[in-house]
């Protein structure tokens, strides 16, 4: 196996905290399987496809057996986003996966083309290959040949930590910049920015029918 499509997933009960302020517990809730779903419709495609779930969500674990992914990894307990994608690429590095691409469930906008077309720039030698997010503080989509060649920085300012992590590791970076996958939905501006774009996506339906730009706004106010 060369490539693993790594997916992290929180329980959509504590999924994005950071919209508090302006979504209710069973909103935010719905937003992260909504967002779960544009990706997994991304991910469907072609079905040599190996992609891997770690999650603690009951609801995500179905889902991805359902759609047929290769795997579930299945977490007792979630410390943070990057202990969930390194242990689970160390797994991976261990029964032999040349490499793995973690690609985040919030970011509604990927399609399959962007998958393929990262995957065809993974070089065979040791490397590693960031997404920004679209301010450029982020990292969304993180690829590294092994899986375990650095530790994961997800968090503020992740996209400067990966990059210091890939220079200490000394392997070659890549840096690709793409707009669908860039735009992840962590907060209001990231929201506003998105309902901006009148995609046609699951996540954007729900976002009109929750009138969520109109409810920022009045927040805000």
């Amino acid at each position: 196996m060369s490539t693993v499509i790594l997916v992290p997933v929180k329980d959509p009960a504590k999924a994005k905290a950071r919209m508090a302020p302006i979504l209710t517990a069973e909103e935010r809730s719905l937003l992260a399987q909504t967002m779960f779903e544009d990706l997994a419709e991304a991910l469907c495609a072609p079905p040599e496809r190996h992609v891997v779930l770690v999650t603690n969500s009951e609801a995500a674990s179905e889902r991805a057996r359902s759609l047929g992914w290769r795997r579930v990894l299945w977490e007792e307990e979630q410390i943070s986003e990057s202990n969930s994608v390194d242990r689970a690429s160390a797994l991976l590095a261990r029964e032999g996966v040349a490499a793995a691409l973690r690609v985040p469930a919030d970011v509604p906008l990927i399609r399959a083309q962007d998958i393929d077309e990262l995957l065809s720039v993974v070089p065979d030698a040791t490397s590693a290959l960031l997404v920004p997010s679209w301010d450029r503080t982020g990292t969304n989509v993180l690829l590294r040949r092994p899986p375990d060649l650095f530790p994961s920085r997800f968090g503020p300012n992740s996209l400067v930590l990966h990059t210091q992590e890939a220079w200490r590791a000394q392997v070659p970076l890549a840096i690709v910049e793409n707009e669908r996958i860039a735009l992840d939905l962590d907060d209001a501006a990231d929201i506003l920015r998105f309902t901006e774009l009148d995609s046609e996506t699951r996540t954007g339906r729900l976002l009109q029918k929750l009138r969520i730009a109109e409810r920022i706004v009045q927040n805000v106010r």
